[in-house]
């Protein structure tokens, strides 16, 4: 009874992270917790009415409740039950299981995919940690309120069952959101160790929702973050799509670079972030990205990757054409190879993705030229408003000039025959820009040196050889 006691005023006052192991949880009424039904997604529903029929408990869980909690409708569902994969899968219509680390199920309707997860034990013979602590391969089932001991936040560890309206709280994850509270379940220090991608998760979520990071929770991230280097490379990827995707990745990069995580997610985001340049560009492309989130339009992985390693690329393309010689576009393209042989590699980018953003930096000389046929087959490339879009985020940190943004966009809305006449006139000017360029190479002997001179900068006329036939008729 006395440890209960203590157990609720450390809660109420957040003095740190709930280390208690709780059976019972509390029930929630609908009338309690307030979630509409509405904001639950039909597939979600169906998913646990199959193994309810089955006579298996199945609840919703995860960010999922969070959200509805919120009054927000939640992107994914995920689904916790007793149930094991196999009969998970035979419950369901059409499902299939995934993953080594952690069996799953995904249950699939169409488009929509319901992710499955048989409640977890906290201890057991198949657990498998490596040499630093973190759990690489667990299959042990247990029971519903050790799965909730095994999540990470409070927030996150709260389950809902879709057909008794009812929201079951083991760790007074209810409480938390009120607060806008993020705690760990458990010590902090060795949950990170478990899985410290948790780390970055604390910081995504923290800033997504406005919460505040408990001390406790938020003490061992920074001597910690190095565990960050055991962490596969696709789940960091992962990971930081999901930072860079979530609405709010400007507080979110911010964030991670208060608690010194950008050097251990990747080394690259570290240098880009110590640029003045490849900062203020970065951070212009996510505000920009969250601007469409927020109005309810796609992102591109590819156009995030593409801006997140553009400042190495126009590095290396500004080298290659003043440095090293090489031809406008074959300086680009030698760059664009050279980042994606290296970088790539190292994020394990999607080959799909390299495509576009290959096709996404090339796309940028291009638009510098505006003569020929060039514009034509410019404004019909699939890739045109994304690398326009680029464009325009390079004009606005001063790479390139506005005026060549605005051209673009008056081109695109132009008819036939104004595309024309504007073709021409940026063909004259070219043409004159390139007159005015060899005048001011070859200046006038008049009005070169103040003695009179012939300028040493002034080409000199490489005599014209003679043919073999004239050389036989000299001859002759």
């Amino acid at each position: 009874m006395f440890e209960r006691i203590i157990r609720r005023v450390r809660a109420f006052m957040g003095s740190g992270p709930d280390t208690s192991v709780v059976k019972e949880p509390r029930i929630y009424t609908k009338e309690e917790h307030g979630i509409s039904p509405d904001l639950v997604s039909w597939e979600a529903k169906r998913t646990c009415e199959l193994l309810h029929a089955r006579g298996f408990r199945a609840y919703i869980v995860g960010g999922a409740v969070r959200d509805l909690l919120l009054g927000v409708k939640p992107k994914d569902f995920d689904v916790a039950t007793d149930a094991t994969p196999e009969q998970v899968k035979r419950a369901q219509r059409r499902a299939v299981i995934i993953g080594r680390r952690f069996r799953l199920v995904h249950v699939i309707f169409g488009r929509e995919i319901i992710e499955c997860s048989t409640f977890r034990a906290l201890e057991g013979a198949g657990v498998r940690k490596d040499a630093s602590g973190r759990v690489i391969s667990d299959n042990v089932f247990g029971e519903m309120w050790e799965d909730a001991a095994r999540r990470d936040f409070t927030i996150n560890a709260l389950y809902y069952d879709p057909a008794t309206e009812e929201l079951c709280d083991y760790h007074h994850g209810f409480e938390d959101i009120g607060k806008k509270r993020l705690r760990m379940i458990g010590e902090p220090a060795e949950r990170y160790r478990e899985d410290p991608v948790r780390m970055l998760r604390a910081v995504r979520i923290a800033s997504k929702l406005g919460f505040e990071i408990e001390p406790q929770t938020r003490r061992p991230i920074a001597e910690m973050a190095k565990l960050l280097s055991n962490v596969p490379t696709a789940r960091l990827v992962d990971e930081l799509l999901k930072l860079f995707t979530c609405g709010h990745a400007v507080e979110c990069v911010k964030a991670l670079r208060k608690e010194n995580l950008q050097k251990a997610v990747f080394p690259v985001l570290d240098v880009i972030l110590s640029e003045p340049d490849g900062e203020r560009f970065l951070m212009l492309a996510l505000q920009r990205t969250d601007e469409r989130i927020a109005i309810g339009k796609k992102i591109s992985p590819s156009f995030l990757f593409g801006t997140l390693l553009w400042p190495q690329v126009i590095k290396r393309w500004r080298h290659n054409f003043e440095a090293r010689g090489m031809s406008y576009m074959g300086a680009l393209y030698s760059a664009s190879q050279d980042v994606l042989a290296t970088q790539c590699q190292q994020l394990s980018i999607q080959r799909r993705y390299q495509v576009d953003m290959h096709d996404l930096w090339m796309m940028q000389a291009k638009l510098e030229r505006r003569t020929g046929k060039n514009p034509f087959a410019v404004i019909n490339h699939p890739r045109y408003r994304a690398a326009y879009d680029f464009l325009l985020l390079r004009s606005l940190v001063g790479e390139t000039e506005t005026e060549l943004v605005t051209w673009w966009e008056t081109f695109a809305e132009a008819s036939e025959e104004e595309r024309h006449e504007m073709i021409e006139a940026a063909q004259r000017e070219a043409r004159q820009n390139a007159a005015n360029q060899r005048k001011k190479a070859s200046p006038d002997v008049q009005g070169g040196s103040p003695e009179g001179t012939t300028s040493s900068s002034k080409r000199r006329r490489r005599p014209r050889r003679r043919s073999s036939r004239n050389k036989a008729e000299s001859a002759e």
